[in-house]
C-alpha cells in the first residue's frame, strides 16, 4: 500500500536521472521563490538613478574643455587624448563585467561601480597635474564601463518580458544626465564662484544617491525565473535504500563562441562607430560652436539641445525596435540625420546652430537602438551577457582613434573642415553594419553553426 502511494507520488527511477529543465519529471512545477515587490522597484531605481551617471563625467567635461586646457596646460592634441579616454576605459574594463558579475553577482558590481564614479568625480578636478586628472578619469571610466555592460544583462534578467520598455526608460534616464551635465555644468560652475574644479566636482553627488538603492541588493544574483533553463535549480531523483531524495544542483550553460557570430561582429562595429560619433560631439561639439562665434554658455546650451533629444527618442526607439523584424530602417533614418547635421557644422555652424543640435542629437540615438539589439539579438542571459560584453568592449576599442584625430586634425588644420569630413565619413559604414546588425537572427545559433 505504501508502495503504491509511493509510486503515483513519484517517480522512482534506477540510476541518476538529471534534467534541465524547470518542471521535474512528474509534472509537479519547480518552486521558485517569488521576488519581492520592493526589489523589483529597487531595481527600476538603481537602473534609473545608474543610467543618470553614465555620461555626466564626459559631458561636464566637455562644457568645460576651455578652462580645464587652460588650468592644466593641455594641448589641443592631449585634450583630444583625453576625450579619447573615454571609450579606451570603457573597451578595457567593460570587457571583465560578465566575470566579475558571475563571481559577485550584477548587482554588487554596478554598486562598486558606482562608487567608483563617485569616488573619481570628487577627486579628479583637484589632483592638480593632467597626469593626476586622467588617472582619476579612468576611475570613473572604470565605473561606468562596467555599469555600461550589465545594465542590458540587468534588463534581461529582472524584466525579460520588458526588454524595449526598460531599454527605454535606461536609455531615457541616460540621456537626460547626459544632456542636463552639458545645460548646467557652466552656470552652475559660475554660481559656485566661478572655479572650473567645483563645477566638474559637483557631479559626484548625484553619483553617490545612485549607490544607495544597489546597496540591499548587493548579495542578491537577480530573480531565478529569468535565468536561462540550463542554468536553474535541475530536479534530481536517486532511488537510494531510504527515501527518495530531492536533490537541486546548478548547470552553468557552456560559453558562446561569440567571435565566430556574424552579427556580433556587425553590431560591434555599429556600436563602435556610433560610439565614435558621440564622443566627438560630447567632446567637441561645445567646442565647435564656440569657434564660430557662439557664448560659452549658449554652446552648452546647445549641446544639452543635442543630449536631451534623446529623452524623448531612447525612449520610444527601442520600443519600436522590438516590434520590427529588421531593425535596418531605423539604422537609416538616424544615419541620415547625422550626415544632414555634419553638413551644416560645415557650411553654417553658427547661422543654423540649433538645427543642427536637434539633427545630430536625433543621430546619436543610434546608442539606445544598439542597446536594444543587443538585448533582441540573443536569446539568454549568458548570452546577452557575452554579446553585451563583446560589442561595447570591441566597440569601445574601435572608437578610440576619433576623439584623438580629430583634436590632432583640428590643431594641424587650424580649422574644423577636417573634422566634419571625417565624422562625415565614418557616418557611411556606420549604416552600412548598423542594417547588418538588425537582421532578425541570434548569436546563439550563428555560434552553434
Amino acid at each position: 500500500m505504501m508502495g503504491g502511494m509511493a509510486s503515483e507520488e513519484t517517480r522512482t527511477v534506477k540510476s541518476p536521472t538529471v534534467r534541465s529543465s524547470a518542471t521535474p519529471p512528474d509534472g509537479e512545477p519547480l518552486v521558485v521563490p517569488a521576488t519581492p515587490a520592493w526589489a523589483v522597484r529597487l531595481v527600476v531605481v538603481g537602473i534609473v538613478l545608474s543610467a543618470l551617471n553614465l555620461r555626466p563625467a564626459i559631458t561636464s567635461l566637455g562644457a568645460l574643455l576651455e578652462e580645464v586646457r587652460d588650468g592644466l596646460g593641455m594641448s589641443g592634441s592631449v585634450a583630444g587624448l583625453l576625450t579619447s579616454v573615454p571609450p579606451l576605459c570603457f573597451a578595457v574594463f567593460g570587457v571583465m563585467a560578465p566575470r566579475l558579475a558571475r563571481r559577485f553577482g550584477a548587482g554588487a558590481v554596478v554598486c562598486a561601480g558606482m562608487v567608483a564614479i563617485t569616488t573619481g568625480l570628487l577627486i579628479r578636478p583637484y589632483t592638480g597635474s593632467t597626469a593626476g586628472f586622467l588617472a582619476a578619469s579612468a576611475l570613473t571610466l572604470m565605473g561606468i564601463a562596467v555599469s555600461n555592460v550589465l545594465m542590458p544583462v540587468i534588463v534581461k534578467r529582472w524584466f525579460p518580458d520588458r526588454v524595449g520598455s526598460m531599454t527605454g526608460l535606461y536609455s531615457m534616464a541616460l540621456a537626460l544626465g547626459t544632456s542636463a551635465a552639458a545645460a548646467v555644468t557652466v552656470p552652475m560652475t559660475e554660481a559656485l564662484g566661478g572655479s572650473w574644479q567645483s563645477g566638474l566636482a559637483v557631479w559626484a553627488a548625484l553619483a553617490a544617491a545612485a549607490v544607495l538603492p544597489w546597496i540591499p541588493l548587493v548579495r542578491d544574483r537577480g530573480p531565478a525565473s529569468t535565468e536561462p533553463k540550463a542554468a536553474r535549480s535541475v530536479h534530481t531523483r536517486v532511488e537510494g535504500a531510504g527515501p527518495v531524495r530531492h536533490v537541486h544542483a546548478r548547470v552553468e550553460p557552456p560559453a558562446l563562441r561569440i567571435a565566430r557570430s556574424r552579427t556580433a561582429w556587425a553590431l560591434a562595429v555599429f556600436f563602435g562607430l556610433q560610439a565614435t560619433a558621440a564622443y566627438i560631439t560630447m567632446g567637441w561639439m561645445a567646442q565647435i560652436f564656440r569657434d564660430a562665434g557662439v557664448s560659452a554658455g549658449t554652446a552648452g546650451l546647445l549641446l544639452a539641445v543635442t543630449m536631451v533629444m534623446g529623452v524623448p527618442l531612447a525612449f520610444v526607439i527601442p520600443r519600436v525596435a522590438t516590434r520590427l523584424p529588421h531593425q535596418g530602417p531605423i539604422v537609416i533614418a538616424l544615419g541620415v540625420c547625422g550626415l544632414a547635421g555634419y553638413a551644416g557644422l560645415y557650411l553654417a555652424p553658427a547661422a543654423g546652430a540649433w538645427a543642427w543640435a536637434v539633427l545630430l542629437g536625433v543621430s546619436n540615438c543610434a546608442f539606445p537602438l544598439a542597446l536594444t539589439m543587443v538585448g533582441m539579438r540573443a536569446r539568454t542571459g549568458p548570452g546577452v551577457a557575452q554579446l553585451s560584453a563583446f560589442a561595447q568592449s570591441t566597440g569601445y576599442l574601435i572608437s578610440i582613434p576619433g576623439p584623438l584625430l580629430v583634436g590632432v586634425l583640428y590643431q594641424h588644420s587650424g580649422g574644423w573642415g577636417l573634422p566634419i569630413a571625417l565624422m562625415i565619413g565614418l557616418m557611411v559604414p556606420q549604416m552600412a553594419v548598423g542594417v547588418l546588425a538588425g537582421r532578425d537572427r541570434t548569436v546563439e545559433d550563428e555560434a552553434a553553426r
